[in-house]
């Protein structure tokens, strides 16, 4: 089934509509006299090509995208040199079919201590997070290929070397570099401060971030939070955790008569899930319409590859980095990922959509549609993922799942949308809650993270009461 677009205009306007009638949720804030203007943090994005660094080599006419094999492996990079502060790199490519089969590697200076970091490599393996072949997001013509991001924190001086795959035959053209190499500096931008109106002015203002229709909002913003109505109120930095009672009375006023309380669902209790307005989401940066596929019937449980060294406080500031890097470097339409839950447990809602929705997401190629995809931020395959994540994404699947009535023990099945292990076309049979190798070859999410994928489909079946 395709994926369908949704006018976010329609969205907030029925969401609005629908507030007033929310029973276990909060109501919508009375608009202060007070002018706020929206705070959206700033952010940036450095792209800076790569230049050869070993032997040179002509292209191979007929190979488009693709450099001649050298004597010797081809490597391209950047010499150390000082730049605007970053957070997060990654390196991105012309076409996204083209696959980089090497070794990446960079440098960096803190900005704060001026040391320079070792060497480390950044995961190349990253095209099985996107969009499903044919899809509308992948023709856009804006896609490229790209690496893993790697997280490095503040930093203001960068090394980079990509060094094309020793050894392999002249003839393959997976062991040249491909063209248009970049390497993406992402700056988060600042943390945005909760601000409410002060009463002492007139109505809300606009700047040049868009209109605003809400305090302290721009019309994206709005439409994003309003996707989340009647579950929290329009502008909340967060949805409130629930009890298993309140969760599934609001399941079923959310529904609109889907659901009935007489039918006994099984729905977890919701999580506080931190909205992306909580994690300061620059919704300027997203293709606007939001885009839903027909049902949630499974979970894909991925890890973000881009390393474990980043503090709790410092997730939101990651997740802007991700979704800056999906959308503005990786040329996807919004984050790719529909949750994501941090080394302390904390979830944040992701692609932008709502909560409870099926929003069509780009985290498992082949098998984005009818599934959701939550991402833990760290690197998992030879670190063992904090239980206290673990058990974040036991309950976030309780709940959402359960919406869709799918038993986190159970096998559902899928039809393969195309990718390197499934045909396109093939109807997969895979355990509710997957990993995303078991739809896609690779190491994704990580070996340890896999592990606890037993787990987490029975605790989270205990929380939904089964």
């Amino acid at each position: 089934m395709r994926g369908f677009l949704a006018s976010s205009i329609g969205v907030a306007t029925a969401a609005a509509l629908a507030l007033p009638l929310a029973l276990p949720t909060p109501a919508l804030a009375t608009p202060s006299t007070g002018a706020v203007a929206p705070v959206t943090p700033g952010g940036s994005t450095q792209s800076l090509p790569l230049v050869p660094l070993g032997p040179s080599a002509d292209r191979t006419p007929g190979v488009p995208g693709m450099s001649a094999s050298p004597r010797v492996p081809e490597t391209q990079g950047l010499d150390a040199r000082e730049v605007k502060t970053f957070s997060l790199v990654g390196v991105v490519w012309d076409d996204a079919g083209t696959e980089l089969h090497g070794r990446v590697q960079v440098r960096t200076r803190s900005a704060r201590t001026t040391a320079w970091s070792d060497w480390q490599d950044v995961e190349i393996h990253n095209s099985e997070h996107a969009a499903d072949p044919g899809a509308a997001e992948r023709a856009s013509g804006r896609v490229r290929g790209a690496t893993a991001p790697l997280w490095v924190g503040e930093s203001d001086g960068v090394e980079v070397r990509v060094q094309a795959e020793p050894g392999a035959p002249s003839t393959r053209p997976g062991s040249r570099l491909p063209s248009g190499m970049r390497i993406e500096l992402v700056d988060p931008g600042a943390d945005v401060p909760v601000r409410a109106a002060d009463g002492k002015n007139g109505g809300p203002v606009g700047d040049d971030k868009g209109e605003v229709v809400a305090p302290g909002m721009t019309m994206e913003m709005a439409e994003a939070s309003a996707a989340n109505v009647p579950h929290a109120a329009l502008g909340a930095d967060e949805i409130p955790e629930l009890n298993k009672a309140d969760s599934t009375a609001d399941a079923v006023f959310a529904s609109d008569g889907e659901l009935t309380a007489a039918a006994a669902p099984f729905i977890g209790p919701r999580p506080r899930i931190v909205t992306r307005k909580g994690w300061g989401a620059d919704e300027s940066l997203r293709e606007k319409a939001f885009v839903y596929t027909g049902t949630v019937k499974a979970a894909f449980v991925h890890h973000s590859a881009s390393g474990n060294n980043y503090a709790c406080k410092d997730a939101p500031a990651v997740l802007r980095s991700l979704y800056r890097y999906h959308v503005i470097s990786s040329g996807w339409r919004d984050l790719g990922y529909n949750f994501a839950v941090d080394k302390c447990g904390t979830v944040y809602e992701g692609r932008a959509g709502g909560v409870s929705k099926a929003v069509l997401g780009a985290h498992t190629m082949g098998f984005n549609t009818n599934s959701m995809g939550v991402v833990v931020l760290g690197t998992y395959t030879s670190a063992a993922p904090p239980a206290v994540a673990v058990d974040a994404v036991a309950r976030l699947t309780a709940w959402k799942l359960g919406l869709f009535g799918r038993d986190p023990r159970g096998k559902t099945t899928l039809t393969s949308g195309g990718g390197n292990r499934y045909p396109k076309g093939k109807n997969v049979s895979m355990n509710v809650i997957s990993g995303h190798r078991d739809g896609f070859a690779t190491e994704c999410p990580g070996k340890k993270l896999y592990g606890k994928l037993p787990t987490t489909r029975t605790n989270s079946a205990k929380l939904q009461g089964r």
